[in-house]
Order: C-alpha cells, then sequence, then structure tokens
C-alpha cells in the first residue's frame, strides 16, 4: 500500500498559505501546517480534517533555527514543501526605509526559506521523487518605487531558488518558484501599513477581480502535481489587469 504523501506548507495560517494546505489536502496530500499563530492552524487542521482530509498543526517560527531543525526530526521522507511564510512592511523610499524592517523581511522571507529547506532538504531527497516550492514574488523580478526593501528580500529568495536548483541537479528533488502578482488577501496589505486599513484598500482600488489566496494555491497545486521529470522552474501569475507591477488597469 502506497503512503499518503506529506506536504509541509510553512505561513499556513492565513490567506495565500492556508489556501494551499486546502488545495494539496483535497489533492491528497497529507498536509503539515506551520505557522507562528498555533490557534490559527489548529482550526484550519480541524476545518481539514472535517473536510475528509489529512492534516496536522505545527507551530513554527522559520526564523528561529533551533525550533526548525527540531521540526525536521519528525520527517524521515517528505514529498513537498512550500516555502510561503514571508511578508513585507512599509512602502517607504530607499532614503528614509526604516532598517529593522529591512531586516525583518530578509530574515522571513529569505534567511526563514533557508532555515526550512536546508533543514528538510534531506528527507525530500529520501523520498525519492521530492518538490520544493518557493513563493516569491513579481517583486522578485522587478524593483518599484516604494519597495526596496520587500523587492530586495524577495530578488533574495528567487537567487536562492535559482542557486539551489543548479547544486541539486541530478537528485530526485524539483525547485519550483511561483511569483504572483498582485494578490488581495486579508492581511498582507493591512500588515504593510501596520494595520491602516485605508492604506491597504487603495493598493486594491479600482483593479477589477486581483488575484485571490485561491487563485495562486490552484497555480502552486497545478505545478506541483506535474509528472516528476517536468519541473516548473518559475511561473509568474497576475491578474489579467495588471501588466507589471507599476502598471495596473484602474477603474476610478
Amino acid at each position: 500500500m502506497t503512503a499518503t504523501p506529506i506536504a509541509v506548507v510553512t505561513g499556513a495560517s492565513s490567506g495565500i498559505g492556508a489556501a494551499t494546505a486546502r488545495t494539496l489536502a483535497a489533492a491528497g496530500f497529507r498536509v503539515v501546517l506551520t505557522a507562528r499563530r498555533k490557534d490559527r492552524i489548529e482550526a484550519l487542521a480541524a476545518e481539514i480534517a472535517e473536510a475528509g482530509h489529512e492534516a496536522t498543526a505545527y507551530a513554527l517560527d522559520v526564523t528561529d533555527r533551533a525550533a526548525v531543525d527540531e521540526f525536521a526530526t519528525a520527517f524521515r521522507s517528505l514529498a513537498l514543501l512550500v516555502n510561503n511564510a514571508g511578508g513585507a512592511l512599509g512602502a517607504d523610499p530607499v532614503a528614509t526605509g526604516d532598517p529593522a524592517d529591512w531586516r525583518q523581511m530578509y530574515e522571513t522571507n529569505v534567511i526563514g526559506t533557508l532555515n526550512v529547506t536546508q533543514a528538510l532538504l534531506p528527507a525530500l531527497t529520501a523520498s525519492g521523487d521530492g518538490t520544493i516550492v518557493i513563493l516569491s514574488s513579481t517583486a522578485a523580478l522587478s524593483a518599484y518605487e516604494g519597495g526596496g526593501g520587500y523587492v530586495a528580500a524577495k530578488h533574495g529568495e528567487h537567487v536562492l531558488a535559482e542557486t539551489l536548483r543548479l547544486e541539486i541537479v541530478g537528485t530526485p528533488v524539483r525547485v519550483i518558484e511561483v511569483a504572483p502578482g498582485m494578490v488581495k488577501t486579508d492581511e498582507f496589505a493591512t500588515t504593510r501599513f501596520r494595520g491602516d486599513t485605508d492604506k491597504a484598500a487603495k493598493v486594491y482600488a479600482g483593479v477589477d477581480a486581483p488575484l485571490t489566496a485561491e487563485d495562486v494555491a490552484d497555480t502552486i497545486g497545478w505545478a506541483v502535481t506535474r509528472p516528476s521529470h517536468v519541473n516548473i522552474d518559475l511561473l509568474v501569475v497576475r491578474p489579467r489587469a495588471q501588466a507589471s507591477n507599476t502598471k495596473v488597469h484602474r477603474v476610478l
């Protein structure tokens, strides 16, 4: 009897991470949900179980290397890792940006991804058919004003994915990067603007149908369920109303 493949999803407490966990569970993975907010991931695990699927919650801060290493000891074999934990803080120009914000974004987006990937790579390799997803952003591919710290962090994630793919070619592990454009979730912009809901709303003002967390989760689900010999190196997904980071059609 074939064992149920296990998928670890970081940052699974809300938004794209939570939507991805639901999508993977429905696709037949046993999902392990990680995030700092234990109550959120426990509620999501219960919801997934009620839907007839398998899920486990594990409270984890991806920037805490000792905690990540302890978490990794639970896995001898792992089918899928989705590095989703991350986020943006502030929208100040480089000249006045807060170095603490830059440092936190780098720690979460880049070092957090590095920590979890390094810790779980042996189990992914041992599976004989592992997949690593790194959720970056279109900010990983081009800059925009007011986004310097986030752009720098996401460029770091993009290069991490590219370099890892070069270094482990020939092993049974794929490296997939998914780079979403404008996605409207409950928390991303609000967190970026430190709870200022008016500023957060302006990000999406007049945009006809920005992406949803479920849209991105669907994309991730498709990419990871391709045949094992097929690697989706980089998948950029934007809403139709967005042509680039700085070109968005708005009806105001």
